[in-house]
């Protein structure tokens, strides 16, 4: 039954990486892989039971009760709730700063971007929004980062071309700036809440390394654009109507929404509750001023504006369902077994981190990166101490699975950036190619070399900084 269930989740693996080809959502595909290797599961789980959760199994298991029941029973009741509840905690943390930037997007929050951004010459225009877009992504999912800044652009330049260039930066920086930090990125929050990295010395290890691979592919698709851009001529606004908010109130919720999420790793290690309930926290206060600031246009005739489109609704949902779906497949590749076979085989054959998150991160430009790097992050559990390794294990390769070890860092930048090698490697790519009409041989073309350079050269950097500090 494992290679039933292994070669179920692997032929999803495939068609999610051919989305762009077989043109099925991959979420469809990941949840419908997720509940038929669940099903399949449950129907023969006792060896799996057995081999991985005897003793449990046998304190539990009550008299009278026949064994397919109690197999059933227990799997239901220990192990898929335990995952389950693991999920909906990340889900829930999405679903809040999802909602956290839409009620900034309709109070007009982000419009000061729009107006710094307005500067015809190529060069400023793109570090403009190269910087924030890394900024944000750092607090907010990459994808609702992505989507905020290409409805951005698509208001400042008017030509699809010099779009499809800077749109690339967008997404580079999106995924870049989400790699540094504990909430600014889907598998970074997986990565945080097994808990193999602390927030501050996660950020510290990968900041520089994100910043330039960064800024290396954005200094290069300057390169590629002309000395100045045309851009679109904004509506004139109308300063007669006292309903729309004032630069003050503004500020107040921008400071309010995005700084309050740098207050959730602090937030978690005072209550140890998990990091959803923080984001819920900042949610319900933004809510509460969202309320208060335009009671006025609440309670009068005219209805409150929703500047975000439908197709922002439609990404970030189908990303949640994604997660959903990869989430459930990875966590029965552990209850199978076959995560520790693969640890095995790594440790036994490859031996170097190195090679593996170089691996890691070029599957991750053909598959997306988020399915990768969550198989990747648990293929080896958090290891307590050097001695709770394999005694065949260096001692230099084992530390880097203890907490805080380099493999976590790694395996999140190599993902986050590798992904960016081409656009179906990451959901930010695929907002690019159906925004903006992408295709992925003029992206191989023009993004992918340089891409390849600043991951290359911020992997240089990360191992000069970890020699530095030892």
């Amino acid at each position: 039954m494992t290679i039933a269930i292994l070669t179920l989740i692997l032929l999803g693996y495939v068609l999610i990486a051919n989305e762009h080809l077989t043109h099925i959502n991959k979420a469809t595909i990941a949840l419908f892989a997720a509940v038929l290797g669940w099903i399949l599961f449950i129907s023969t789980g006792t060896d799996f039971v057995m081999k991985m959760h005897g003793p449990e199994f046998a304190a539990s298991h009550a008299a009278g009760v026949s064994q397919t029941h109690a197999v059933k029973q227990f799997i239901a009741d220990h192990i898929f709730l335990r995952y389950g509840a693991q999920m909906g905690a990340i889900a829930l943390y999405l679903l809040a700063t999802m909602n956290i930037v839409s009620v900034l997007e309709s109070d007009g929050c982000f419009e000061f971007i729009a107006r710094w951004s307005r500067v015809r010459n190529s060069n400023h225009l793109l570090w403009i929004l190269v910087g924030f877009t890394f900024v944000i992504s750092a607090n907010l999912d990459n994808l609702t980062t992505t989507v905020l800044m290409l409805m951005i652009l698509k208001k400042l330049v008017s030509q699809s071309r010099w779009r499809m260039f800077i749109g690339s930066a967008i997404v580079i920086a999106a995924n870049c700036g989400g790699a540094f930090t504990v909430i600014g990125d889907v598998t970074s929050l997986v990565v945080w809440g097994k808990g193999a990295v602390t927030p501050t010395n996660f950020s510290a290890a990968l900041v520089l390394p994100a910043l330039v691979a960064t800024a290396i592919p954005t200094a290069l698709i300057a390169r590629s654009l002309p000395e100045h851009i045309d851009l679109i001529r904004p509506a004139a606004d109308y300063r007669g109507d006292s309903l729309f908010l004032n630069r003050w109130q503004r500020i107040v919720l921008l400071v309010v929404g995005i700084g309050g999420l740098w207050f959730i790793p602090t937030f978690h290690r005072i209550t140890l509750l998990p990091p959803f309930l923080g984001a819920l926290c900042v949610l319900g206060v933004l809510w509460v001023l969202h309320e208060l600031f335009n009671h006025r246009r609440i309670t009068s005739d005219q209805p409150l504006h929703q500047t975000f489109d439908r197709r922002f609704q439609y990404l970030t949902l189908q990303t949640l369902m994604y997660f959903v779906g990869v989430y459930l497949c990875v966590s029965l590749l552990i209850e199978t077994g076959v995560m520790r076979s693969i640890s095995s085989w790594c440790d036994e054959w490859i031996h170097n981190i190195y090679i593996m998150c170089i691996a890691i991160g070029a599957i991750s430009s053909v598959l997306d990166n988020i399915a990768l790097v969550l198989t990747a992050i648990n293929i080896y559990p958090v290891a307590e101490s050097i001695n709770a390794l394999p005694s065949f294990l260096s001692p230099e390769y084992s530390q880097a699975f203890l907490q805080d070890g380099q493999y976590w860092h790694l395996i999140i930048y190599s993902g986050c950036v590798g992904g960016c090698l081409l656009p179906i490697g990451n959901v930010c790519g695929y907002a690019l190619m159906r925004g903006e009409d992408v295709s992925n041989t003029w992206y191989i073309r023009h993004i992918m070399p340089k891409v390849f350079i600043g991951w290359m050269v911020g992997l240089a950097a990360y191992f000069a900084l970890d020699l530095w500090l030892r």
